[in-house]
């Protein structure tokens, strides 16, 4: 890289803070520890990349690496562009005429010429959506929030100047220092007054390239240049001090040096320089007087829709630095955009003998989560202590294109047919199904978390849940792939191909330690997002098992392999579930259906029946909608359909600045509503309960994430009454009673209604009083099922009048022997 050092820090040279500042960037200026470089760093005025032009014969056959010098062979081999003789050069000597023939190492670049074309970008730059120049009001704005990152648009670079832009992708560690130090440079010039500390200089952090290439789309072709690709978070490591300036002391005089790092390495002093000691290996390092820079091990492997077929996802260490340490979380999908780099691998860790295949690596330069085609609802803006806050800026908006996209989703809300524009934007290439894209409507824009601290009640979670059974083909998994596509955080999974384990969290070796380390599974991945089931029917019991706790409690409790702790898992669960015999049976209820657990179904909030039911008129329109997707573009003006951009961006804010309350009068409907539910349950029988608790709290985040949607601070009587009729339409549907036609909740939360259990006791006493009438106390399953058969005038299947006798078991009533070829012997208990 292009470096220039002066003798002295305090020499009056007008271009000394230009060249100071060419070192100022991470990863540029510290990168991963690496092989040993030949460089010595020198005391004098140098423009070649080592610091002494000796070294120059052989430097020029390759380029400086950050983690050791690899070969390029695809760098063209050139002459030094500036002569300078060996011998020492004051301060005074180095001249403007000397920087004008300065170029990059490697390059017939003209540094000069770079750093005067840079700064005309950044003073005269307009994207056209704001008044002026778009950077220097970025340069205000960190003035004001004291935030030292400047995100560069490369798309903006490319638009002003192609080839600077080229430079900035072949060569980045020597560009980025210049644009450190324009930047710097304009601050200062802008904001004298403002006194920067050392560790504050203002950093570019260059996204948004042309290209994005696939993970494995990265060759060696790519190495020391920027490279930009989407990936999924899947482990972070802790923070490791990476070694910024070394502090040495003499053991005999006391003499202190300091040496900062140069390419991975740091040059020892071989003796004391004090000319009165001069001693040889006396200078130890005194740790706690180095200084350190923080940094991040972050593991990504590719994004699941950029898996070919057949193969399994790859992955690649991605090293962060400063203020990108602890931005990237597990589970987020985010556009990594960095430095690829080679470094070789020692055979043996103590011996210097490396292999000659080489591991890759990235230094993070700049990480950006939010898409304009899903949600986001990570803010820099938010508060400290919200769940929305982040540490890391990563857009380059300026203060008035934001109010402006906030006044433009604060007009949209104001449409008094925002709810339904919003349900017809949600899958449109699905047709019909309105009510359950309302359900997913209300999923995506979540209610409001509640924590109760000061009371001891703890929280309450304000994510919804969603269960889709019915009959195939009804739409339910294109459903799932919609919003596992929009959802900002989150895992698609099969019921079948879901283990206990990969739902949860697993313990594995670290690869470069031996260390047992724990890996998060899918619900701790989808945290803060949605994790999106199918075919929830055919998971295993185990798996389910740990739904329990996730689901209203909203954490995962480890007990492994010496590791104990409790993951947050707060995910809203989207599941699609078919019947038991691939097609729905309206005779039977829901737990009798998909054979799912009655304590599972009870933590669902909205249980939709999708059944496909004949209808000529229906059938007719359905299938006209299915060929027109085929031949030709639907045009979505004619509908109202609000485009995916939008959408996505409309939901992130709401969920992030928008927090409805409770007012009094949703309060009264609420008490009313609920009331009015148990109400139709005691009007049948005592038994019966058409209602429950959950299914109030229920109501309260779908009115809620109905409030939300229309930008509300407080929840309407009108959001009540939607929130009651989703839940007529949906839950209590599905608890409705295929033999009474009535709403009994008890089939969702027990498994059984009211009406079957008083028959079932019923049915119970006469078999009692049938056994009593034999004349011996023991008797074949065979003869008793006769019997009953006979007396009875509703005649019970096996399979029926076997539940029968269990259940005269479990009251130890009767005791029944061993199934012995299904015709096991029954035993009348005494008393």
């Amino acid at each position: 890289q292009f470096v220039c050092h002066l003798p002295d820090r305090n020499s009056a040279e007008p271009n000394f803070s230009r060249q100071v500042y060419l070192l100022m960037s991470s990863p540029i200026h510290y990168p991963s520890d690496g092989v040993s470089s030949e460089a010595d760093r020198g005391s004098h005025l140098s423009l070649t990349p080592t610091s002494q032009l000796s070294h120059a014969a052989s430097a020029r056959r390759r380029r400086p690496h950050g983690r050791g010098d690899i070969v390029n062979r695809r760098a063209p081999i050139v002459e030094a562009p500036v002569a300078v003789s060996e011998q020492k050069l004051s301060s005074d000597a180095v001249s403007t005429d000397i920087l004008d023939r300065a170029a990059i190492w490697g390059t017939t670049v003209n540094v000069e010429s770079s750093i005067k074309q840079f700064t005309k970008f950044f003073r005269t730059f307009s994207d056209g959506h704001s008044d002026g120049p778009k950077y220097p009001a970025l340069l205000d704005e960190i003035a004001s929030s004291q935030g030292w990152n400047l995100n560069l648009d490369c798309r903006n670079l490319h638009a002003f100047d192609p080839q600077m832009y080229q430079r900035l992708v072949e060569y980045p560690q020597e560009m980025i220092p210049i644009f450190d130090m324009v930047i710097n440079t304009q601050f200062r010039e802008n904001y004298p007054e403002i006194e920067q500390e050392q560790d504050a200089r203002i950093k570019v952090k260059t996204m948004n390239l042309l290209s994005t290439k696939t993970l494995r789309g990265v060759d060696p072709d790519d190495i020391d240049k920027i490279v930009a690709f989407d990936a999924m978070v899947v482990r972070v490591s802790s923070i490791i001090p990476d070694l910024r300036l070394a502090f040495f002391r003499c053991v005999r005089c006391q003499m202190e040096v300091t040496r900062e790092i140069d390419r991975g390495r740091i040059q020892e002093p071989s003796s004391c320089p004090n000319n009165n000691c001069m001693g040889k290996g006396s200078m130890d390092l005194i740790h706690n007087r180095c200084e350190f820079a923080d940094k991040q091990l972050v593991r990504v492997q590719e994004t699941p829709d950029a898996i070919p077929e057949g193969e399994t996802p790859q992955t690649i260490d991605v090293f962060a630095y400063d203020d990108l340490v602890d931005v990237a979380k597990p589970g987020d999908r985010l556009t990594v955009t960095g430095i690829f780099r080679a470094v070789p691998v020692r055979v043996i860790p103590r011996s210097r003998v490396v292999r000659s295949v080489y591991k890759g690596f990235i230094d993070a330069i700049h990480f950006q989560k939010s898409s304009n085609r899903r949600l986001n609802v990570e803010d820099s803006a938010a508060d400290a202590k919200s769940e929305y806050f982040t540490s890391f800026d990563e857009s380059d908006e300026v203060e008035h294109d934001k109010k402006v996209r906030e006044e433009k989703f604060r007009e949209l809300a104001k449409d008094p047919n925002i709810y339904q524009r919003l349900v017809s934007s949600i899958a449109p290439q699905i047709w019909e199904l309105e009510d359950i894209k309302k359900g997913i409507l209300c999923q995506l824009f979540g209610g409001t978390r509640k924590e109760f601290q000061h009371s001891g009640s703890g929280r309450f979670r304000g994510e919804v849940n969603i269960l889709l059974c019915g009959d195939p083909g009804t739409a339910k998994s294109q459903l799932l792939q919609y919003v596992h596509k929009i959802a900002p955080r989150g895992i698609y999974t099969s019921g079948k191909g879901s283990s206990a384990v990969g739902l949860t969290a697993y313990i594995t070796k670290d690869i470069e330690t031996g260390e047992l380390v724990l890996e998060s599974g899918a619900l701790v991945l989808s945290d803060r997002g949605i994790c999106c089931i199918d075919e929830f029917d055919k998971m295993s019991d185990s798996a389910r098992s740990i739904l329990h706790e996730v689901m209203e409690q909203q954490t995962i409790s480890i007990a492994k392999a010496g590791i104990i702790c409790s993951l947050n898992a707060r995910t809203s669960i989207l599941a699609a579930a078919n019947p038991r015999d691939s097609r729905y049976d309206v005779n039977l209820s829901v737990v009798e259906n998909v054979t799912l657990p009655p304590t599972l179904l009870s933590r669902f909030d909205l249980i939709y029946l999708v059944l496909d039911k004949p209808n000529e008129r229906l059938d007719s329109r359905l299938a006209q909608h299915l060929v027109s997707l085929y031949y030709q573009e639907r045009d979505p003006v004619h509908e109202d359909i609000i485009d995916i951009e939008t959408l996505t961006q409309y939901i992130s804010y709401a969920r992030r600045e928008i927090q409805p309350t409770i007012g009094d009068e949703a309060v009264e409907a609420l008490i009313e509503g609920y009331s009015n539910l148990r109400q139709s349950g005691r009007n049948y029988n005592k038994k019966v309960i058409t209602a429950t608790p959950r299914q109030l709290e229920s109501l309260i985040r779908l009115s809620e994430a109905l409030a939300r949607m229309k930008f509300s601070p407080v929840v309407s009587k009108d959001d009540v009454a939607e929130a009651l009729r989703l839940m007529r339409v949906a839950t209590q549907t599905a608890a409705t009673d295929p033999k009474t036609g009535r709403i009994n909740m008890d089939l969702i939360t027990t498994g059984q209604s009211g009406f079957a259990r008083t028959e079932l006791e019923n049915q119970g006493t006469a078999l009692t009083a049938i056994i009593d009438d034999l004349p011996s106390a023991k008797n074949y399953f065979v003869v008793l099922m006769k019997n009953f058969n006979d007396k009875s005038q509703k005649k019970l299947a096996k399979h029926e009048f076997k539940e029968l006798l269990l259940s005269l078991e479990r009251q130890e009533t009767i005791r029944i022997g061993t199934w012995v070829r299904g015709n096991p012997m029954v035993t009348r208990l005494d008393g």
